[in-house]
């Protein structure tokens, strides 16, 4: 699977992410709120993006999100973890979008698109998002993500973070909210 595609949707491109557009990027990382209920909150600080979009770049999945009118970068998503085993898994994540598309259906057509193209390759996709990220849960369980009894711990600024696990299979998305 080629986790890098270049994927088209009515209003967006999804393309391999790549240096050049790191300053757009973080144009709309920096806006606090993008982060607020994230459990890495301070993305919006250069030097804490800088990690991030750096790591971005070398997983080798992250994609820049761009309108098609005016051709401008509003965000970034990710295709991680691949695993092509027993019919394969892939994670998408670390998405974030600047704040004028929350709520114009931007998401659900963004993933609508990663989702088809996943499923062409993987059987299940998974999902990790902070436990009180409210905002990227209620997003998941309106495309169709179920949440596991999965989780994952880690630490940020010496602070336990919780990861829940969500996922959707081919069989769900095929009959799920995205193609209806």
């Amino acid at each position: 699977m080629d986790r890098q595609p270049t994927l088209e949707t009515e209003r967006l491109v999804l393309r391999p992410l790549t240096e050049a557009d790191r300053e757009a990027v973080f144009a709309v990382a920096s806006d606090p709120m993008v982060w607020e209920q994230h459990p890495i909150h301070d993305r919006w600080r250069r030097e804490v993006f800088d990690a991030f979009f750096d790591e971005g770049l070398a997983s080798g999945g992250a994609l820049a999100v761009v309108r098609k009118d005016g051709d401008k970068v509003i965000g970034s998503t990710r295709y991680d973890k691949y695993d092509p085993d027993e019919g394969g898994v892939v994670e998408i994540g670390w998405t974030f979008l600047e704040r004028a598309c929350w709520g114009k259906g931007i998401n659900p057509e963004m993933k609508r698109a990663m989702l088809a193209y996943a499923f062409e390759h993987v059987a299940l996709v998974e999902f990790r998002v902070g436990d009180t990220n409210y905002r990227s849960r209620n997003a998941l369980e309106a495309i169709g993500a179920v949440r596991t009894d999965r989780y994952e711990l880690g630490r940020y600024d010496g602070k336990r973070v919780v990861h829940l696990v969500y996922e959707i299979t081919r069989d769900s998305f095929a009959e799920g909210p995205l193609c209806a």
